[in-house]
């Protein structure tokens, strides 16, 4: 500095370091030189020849205390960097009063030295604060803003107060969209005319300095107050020099030791006057501070930075704001900009620490479907977000004692996280407590068990492809169409056939389709194997197609079926279904987790087995467990006879990774996965909106597929079970319809037989004109005497040239004749002999009635 007096100086500007202010103060005051600086001083002798244009610091701690009041803040964190910024909280420290009874609950936080603030910004989030002073340099305070999103303290739940004069100079669209109220100050407008042109010159002049090198050194009207300031002190200078036309600098030296004799006066001049510059009115109180001034009270908007206010040393705070800020936007445009505190748990596969050597930090250290899922809602809605450990795992239930909530719902509820993402069940008493998007995931509770053990091979597994139903119905068609035909062939004429096709007019028909041979064509029908006996009658060929058509069916659905029996395991299954579990037949023992979803499931039915199975839970809490991963190991314990009840997405996940468990019986309920926010919360519709647009273009079903099937170890039992799908046995339900055709050919076939036995009787009774009546009774008579397959004829023609034995009895041997045939004189025979050339097969069952009468034939033809 006495270098620079020896130039003969009109007065000295600066510097800015506090330590090189104090030294000039100094040696400006023992030599009256006038003094002129900018920056932030806490102390100041009102007789130093020092003139300081940036705002005392008693009045600057006013304005604050003033908008905190305005605010209504009744707790709030003061966070200020350095120890010589305290003097600038005086009128905020000071502001309990203790004599009006109005509390106000502050904490004061100093952020340490470095860059890396999280550590007493968790602090500051853990005590529950949502109001925070901050007072910190210009260049820290964007690090500060961004750590303390990263945080989680920069919600809709928090409210900011910059002291920072150039809070408006930094970039502030990280913050945009945040939902934080931050509330600023500024001593110009930089839009205004006169601090463009401020700005164009600083560029030119600096750009002129700088042989072009730098073209704009202020970019984006980032004019600061200190630039500001030093331009309003040239011209309050220049204006007193010119005022008192003093023409001639101070000639003193530092070795003189003789002072400037206009100094004293010069110093005196500029407290006295003031003048506009660029940072508002400047002009000085009584004892030489700049305590009057204005300032503008600043918010941040989604839009940017807008004034809501002034203050002044006389008014105070006065509310000028003229747009009242916007309802909370409907869609993705609610969540642009802001930061959220993601809660999740460790939990696969929804939440998992990721697999990596590298020393990964924040949101990288995760991985899951519920984290994908976040990023991609962050991508469709531009929001911040940080991810935030549920360390107890615990998801929340409220407890019937203290009528509180516990884990991720606390949380929630509180304000300490913004969202929730994990196997969250949407469950009614948590949707009272807090909001849910619309599901993500749809599942239902259903139970994890041991994978079945292989049956051992049954020697009687033929019997295997019909059920017990089929097998009697199947035995009872059997022997209904085998009575049918033995009735059918009684009934039929054109089944009681010649014997002797050489003899014309037999005295006897032979029937085929006795009871023995009628069970014996069936039979051989179902063994494919076939008979001799083939039916002659309509009715006997219409009930034998019948029977065949059945036995095809039958035979082809048993030989399909049997293959199936024979390649496919069976497995024995303890329990199949809840029911059986709840009868424990095995002595298996069964839980939940603990205080989840599942628990109070079985807990709120009113279902009598589940309402059953609630209690044994209840009365043995150690089967219950604390994570899902715990019943896990418990089912595969081969020391335990454990099953777990839980949801059914996380047993998918299980049982593709653990080949020895598998999921027993269906779901025992339908509910879904959401992301759970605070009550009312304006995000549940853009989050649930954009939860639906992903379900449409499948990504969430793609994303499932990745993270069950594919990622960490997925997909290893995916073939585990190739092949060894349980057979099920054909019931009467599939076959039935064959039965029943059957059962119509067989009505038909009866009938048919009566038409047929009634016309043949009709025909009889008019050739050898007979009573019709008469004839029917007889005929019946013989049908259902069921005397055998031998048929006597009853009546027989007086003239034939058929036989030997017929000629006999033409040429008059009457007499002989009718002694042999005295015993058939009461069997007259009926023409028949003109059906025998029907019997082309031969018959396989021959009476001994039959040898007897072939006996007398020839006697009749000897005679």
């Amino acid at each position: 500095m006495c270098s620079i007096l020896e130039s003969n100086v009109f007065g000295i500007f600066g510097p800015t370091t506090k330590g090189s202010i104090e030294s000039m103060q100094s040696i400006a005051d023992y030599l009256d030189v006038p003094h002129i600086i900018i920056e932030p001083m806490e102390t100041q002798n009102r007789n130093w020849s020092v003139v300081n244009l940036y705002p005392n610091h008693i009045a600057y701690s006013q304005v604050f205390a003033d908008i905190i009041v305005m605010k209504g803040w009744k707790e709030f964190t003061i966070i200020y960097e350095g120890a010589e910024l305290l003097s600038f909280l005086d009128n905020i420290l000071t502001m309990q009063d203790l004599e009006s009874g109005e509390h106000v609950l502050m904490q004061v936080v100093q952020l340490p030295d470095g860059d890396d603030y999280r550590i007493p910004l968790k602090n500051v989030k853990a005590s529950g604060s949502v109001n925070y002073i901050v007072h910190c340099r210009k260049e820290s305070l964007p690090q500060f803003l961004e750590q303390a999103q990263q945080v989680g303290i920069m919600s809709d739940d928090h409210s900011y107060i910059i002291m920072n004069p150039d809070f408006q100079t930094i970039d502030i669209e990280p913050y945009k969209h945040g939902g934080s109220n931050i509330t600023g100050i500024r001593f110009f407008d930089p839009m205004l005319e006169d601090i463009q042109n401020y700005i164009v010159s600083l560029n030119g002049k600096v750009e002129e300095l700088s042989d072009g090198q730098i073209t704009n050194a202020i970019v984006d009207n980032a004019i600061t107050l200190d630039l500001a300031l030093l331009y309003d002190a040239v011209i309050l200078y220049t204006t007193a020099l010119n005022a008192m036309r003093l023409e001639e600098a101070a000639n003193v030296t530092c070795e003189s030791g003789e002072s400037w004799n206009v100094g004293s006066s010069i110093i005196n001049y500029i407290k006295a006057i003031e003048i506009n510059g660029l940072t508002g009115v400047v002009r000085f109180d009584e004892d030489g501070f700049r305590s009057d001034f204005e300032v503008d009270i600043i918010e941040l908007q989604p839009h940017g930075l807008e004034k809501v206010g002034s203050w002044n040393a006389e008014d105070g705070y006065v509310n000028t704001r003229v747009v009242i800020p916007p309802a909370e936007l409907e869609g993705s445009d609610a969540m642009k900009g802001k930061h959220f505190i993601v809660l999740t748990a460790l939990s696969a596969p929804y939440g998992m620490l990721k697999e990596s050597s590298d020393k990964l930090e924040g949101n990288n250290r995760y991985e899951g479907f519920g984290i994908e899922l976040i990023d991609e809602l962050a991508k469709m809605n531009e929001f911040n977000y940080t991810f935030d450990i549920q360390a107890d795992g615990v998801y929340g239930s409220l407890d019937p004692k203290t009528k509180k909530w516990t884990g991720m719902m606390e949380k929630i509820m509180d304000g300490r996280a913004d969202f929730a993402i994990t196997d969250l069940t949407i469950t009614s008493s948590r949707q009272k407590a807090v909001d849910f998007t619309s599901p993500f995931m749809n599942l239902g509770i259903t139970i994890l068990y041991k994978k079945p053990t292989k049956q051992p091979p049954n020697l009687f597994s033929f019997i295997s492809p019909f059920s017990m139903e089929v097998w009697k119905s199947l035995g009872g068609a059997f022997v209904g169409v085998s009575v049918l035909l033995f009735i059918l062939g009684r009934l039929a004429p054109d089944e009681w056939q010649n014997p002797y096709p050489c003899i014309e007019e037999p005295e006897t028909l032979d029937n085929q389709f006795t009871l023995a041979n009628s069970f014996w064509f069936t039979l051989g029908s179902v063994l494919t194997q076939g008979s001799e006996i083939a039916p002659i009658a309509v009715s006997t060929r219409m009930a034998g197609s019948m029977w065949w058509f059945f036995t095809l069916i039958m035979v082809s659905s048993y030989t399909a079926n049997l293959a199936a029996f024979l390649t496919v395991e069976s497995k024995f299954y303890a329990i199949k279904s809840v029911s059986e579990l709840s009868n424990n037949p095995y002595g298996i023992n069964y839980g939940a987790k603990k205080g989840g979803a599942t628990f109070s499931f079985f807990k709120d039915s009113d279902n009598m087995i589940y309402q059953k199975m609630f209690k044994y839970m209840d009365e043995h809490p150690e089967f219950q467990t604390a994570t899902n991963d715990e019943g896990l190991e418990r089912v595969k314990s081969d020391e335990e006879n454990y099953a777990f009840l839980m949801e059914s997405t996380s047993i998918e996940y299980m049982v593709e990774r653990n080949c020895d468990v598998a999921q027993v019986g269906g779901l025992l309920d339908s509910k879904g996965y959401g992301i759970a926010m605070k009550k009312n919360s304006p995000y549940r519709q853009p989050m649930s909106e954009s939860i639906l647009q992903l379900q449409e273009e499948g990504k969430l079903t793609r994303m499932k597929d990745k993270w069950w099937k594919e990622k960490r170890g997925g997909g290893a039992c995916a073939d585990d079970d190739a092949g060894s799908a349980e057979s099920q046995a054909l019931v009467l339900a599939n076959v039935g319809g064959v039965f029943i055709l059957l059962a119509v050919g067989s009505v038909f076939a009866f009938i048919c037989a009566i038409f047929e036995m009634i016309f043949d009787v009709w025909i009889i009774s008019r050739k050898q004109k007979v009573s019709f009546k008469e004839e029917l009774k007889a005929e019946l008579n013989f049908i259902l005497s069921f005397s055998g397959d031998v048929k006597p004829v009853r009546h027989r023609e007086s003239s034939s040239t058929g036989s030997g034995g017929s000629k006999k009895e033409e040429n008059g041997d009457d007499a002989q004749s009718g002694k042999d045939v005295d015993v058939d004189q009461d069997r007259a025979p009926t023409p028949r002999s003109e059906r025998s050339t029907h019997s082309h097969h031969t018959l396989h069952s021959r009476r001994q009635s039959n040898a007897v009468q072939m006996a007398r034939m020839r006697k009749f033809s000897r005679v």
